[in-house]
């Protein structure tokens, strides 16, 4: 899973990436200083796993991760090909989902590329530059369609949908604000239009914003107001004060955090979020050579996710054995659980759940 991480120049998009992967990509208050995109894999974080390695004491501890890339700041004109725009679009279209960067404090130190510091406008500049990019990538496929649908008639179905998607984009909405059936969403995944894409905005706010977004901060509720309006999620993060966090170890981390008088820090609540924004759950596994968190699509049955694992599980699948997270760490341990009955067997129609925690039977 690929995330990248997009917004204007100077927004704190290189310092948010940062204080997430600890990749050191370079972070400077003039445009363009991110010109190729950096990449980097970020645990997410389960409290879940933690609980599992204090029961078992494994030799290994393999979290589910997700993938950042910080993508190179945009500008006003870049569907145009202004600034590094063709190169920016060419990145977005690469990844699964969109995390889009908005500064929403003031500070005269800090160069804003439009003069002034408007979190709504900028939404807007870049979804227009985007809502640009799909229109130019639509109209060609349309073209194609057209021609190619005077040979085959089946084809009429897959032109009036492309129309449908043009006519919301000529309008300044985005794709994604289009109600799509999976279907539809199917006959799309080959046109890679940047707004169908799957986005989280994140505010990045004040220092003195860390704890709690103040109710006079008419920046974020602008931006607020924005985002809602296409169902999209908006997550206040103070990536300077993030940078400083990730950089304390877990305790210190701890008494950091509580010092602020938060309970979970931006960047843990971002990296669950954007988890969770394409619709991926964990199972889990645990003994003593290794806990993991496994990511399978929600939905996904028991046969599948042991090809997770290894395909020898799937082709040979027998059963699931599977308890309840819960259910596992009240009775303290994997005996316990089954003593009271609470390890069940499961065939191949089950649907795993996410926190199952599960032992494949198979046999090849």
């Amino acid at each position: 899973m690929k995330l990248g991480i997009i917004g204007l120049p100077n927004v704190g998009k290189s310092t948010l990436f940062n204080a997430l992967t600890g990749a050191g990509a370079a972070s400077a208050n003039y445009p363009f200083c991110t010109i190729d995109p950096n990449v980097g894999v970020v645990q997410v974080p389960d409290a879940r796993l933690d609980r599992l390695a204090e029961m078992y004491d494994p030799q290994l501890y393999t979290p589910a991760t997700v993938e950042f890339v910080d993508i190179a700041g945009l500008v006003r004109g870049a569907s145009k090909g202004e600034g590094l725009g063709n190169k920016f679009l060419s990145h977005i279209r690469d990844v699964d989902a969109v995390v889009h960067v908005l500064r929403c404090f003031e500070d005269g130190d800090i160069v804003h590329v439009d003069g002034s510091v408007d979190p709504a406008r900028d939404l807007e500049t870049i979804n227009l530059e985007l809502i640009y990019s799909d229109i130019e990538q639509l109209e060609k496929r349309i073209d194609k369609t057209a021609k190619l649908l005077k040979g085959d008639k089946t084809l009429q179905g897959q032109l009036d949908l492309y129309n449908k998607i043009l006519d919301a984009l000529n309008e300044g909405k985005t794709a994604r604000s289009v109600e799509l059936t999976d279907a539809e969403r199917e006959l799309l995944d080959d046109v890679n239009l940047l707004t169908l894409k799957p986005i989280i905005y994140v505010a990045n706010v004040s220092e003195d914003e860390a704890s709690g977004v103040s109710d006079d901060n008419m920046m974020y509720k602008s931006l607020k107001a924005a985002a809602d309006l296409e169902g999209a999620e908006v997550i206040p993060v103070c990536a300077g004060i993030e940078a400083e966090i990730a950089e304390l170890d877990a305790e210190e981390k701890t008494a950091f955090l509580e010092d602020l008088g938060i309970a979970e820090s931006g960047l843990d609540r971002l990296i669950k979020a954007s988890y969770a924004l394409l619709g991926y759950i964990s199972y889990l596994t645990a003994g003593p050579k290794e806990v993991r968190a496994w990511t399978i699509v929600k939905g996904t049955r028991a046969p599948q996710a042991a090809g997770k694992i290894h395909s020898d599980f799937e082709r040979g699948f027998i059963r699931a054995e599977i308890v309840a997270f819960d259910d596992l760490m009240a009775c303290g341990s994997m005996n316990a659980a089954k003593e009271k009955g609470l390890v069940r067997s499961e065939g191949k129609e089950y649907v795993i759940a996410d926190g199952d925690v599960v032992l494949f039977r198979f046999n090849v």
